[in-house]
């Protein structure tokens, strides 16, 4: 369906989602030669919400790693040279712990048994040697496992539903991981309600609404409603078949079956491209087959 609305609205219009900002080419413009813990970075989209960490990755290179290189029971920069960061580009929850929106410092305390992570306001120091637990906004106790062999330091953020992803910290045979969960159906209300507030006669943004809410938990007479708004604003291809779409699935076929032939319709009188027409097509020919 997203792919579908993005072709029917042709020219660039406004989006309910965020686009994540780029990476960074490079962490500083003062490094001259080759690291041996050459900087790296990793970022995911959580919704709308960007979770980035940056960091730099030591090799095993043949080393005793967890208790001897990195010792127990002292706070670690969970990386190395510059304290690895990690930055939420909205408030996040972490346990049982919001966090607000910001960078921070990545620390993690090894054990032999439970490890703690740490959030420090402090993002940029280097290493652990300037740590102030004062500044703490998090300790979170983790239990580390097992894994296949790992040569360089790695993070990886592995989404685990539409609100939640896992920060993984990988080294040597060791993953450690913590969950981040994202109040994505809460920050969408809010960005919906400020685009309505400030394009009230806009019919893309209903449009997009009711997308929105056709895919995801939002109660369908709602959705119905924003694409019934968007429709007394303007008829068009784009917002009839979203209609369409809610209506079907909220059972009424025959009603979406003829609404949806009505935007084929109107985008074959406009002389719409096949990347428009295409899709309604092909939503009709299912639906007469009972889909």
């Amino acid at each position: 369906m997203r792919v579908l609305l993005s072709a029917l609205l042709l020219l660039g219009c406004l989006t309910l989602s965020a686009a994540p900002p780029p990476l960074p080419i490079s962490p500083s413009d003062d490094y001259v030669f080759p690291q041996m813990s050459p900087w790296a970075s990793v970022q995911q989209t959580i919704g709308t919400t960007v979770i980035a960490i940056d960091y730099h990755r030591p090799a095993v290179r043949g080393r005793q790693i967890w208790g001897k290189l990195v010792p127990y029971n002292q706070v670690w920069r969970a990386g190395a040279n510059e304290a690895t960061t990690i930055r939420f580009s909205d408030p996040v929850r972490i346990g049982n712990h919001q966090v607000k929106a910001g960078t921070y410092a990545l620390f993690m305390l090894p054990r032999q048994g439970a490890w703690t992570v740490i959030l420090n306001r402090r993002a940029k120091q280097w290493g652990a040697f300037e740590y102030d637990p004062r500044l703490d906004v998090l300790r979170l106790d983790v239990q580390p496992r097992t894994t296949p062999y790992t040569e360089w330091l790695t993070y990886a953020l592995d989404p685990t539903s539409d609100s939640t992803a896992y920060v993984e910290l990988l080294w040597d045979r060791l993953r450690v991981s913590f969950l981040v969960e994202v109040d994505v159906e809460g920050m969408a209300a809010a960005r919906m309600k400020k685009l309505f507030a400030k394009h009230p006669n806009d019919w893309r943004v209903y449009a997009e609404a009711a997308d929105y809410g056709l895919q995801q938990t939002v109660p369908l007479r709602q959705a119905i409603g924003w694409a019934d708004h968007s429709l007394a604003l303007q008829v068009n291809p784009t917002n009839l078949a979203v209609k369409a779409r809610l209506l079907h699935e909220a059972g009424q076929k025959a009603e979406s079956q003829a609404l949806m032939e009505r935007a084929l319709r109107l985008a074959q009188s406009r002389k719409a491209p096949p990347t428009v027409t295409g899709p309604l097509e092909k939503d009709l020919s299912y639906w007469k087959q009972g889909g």
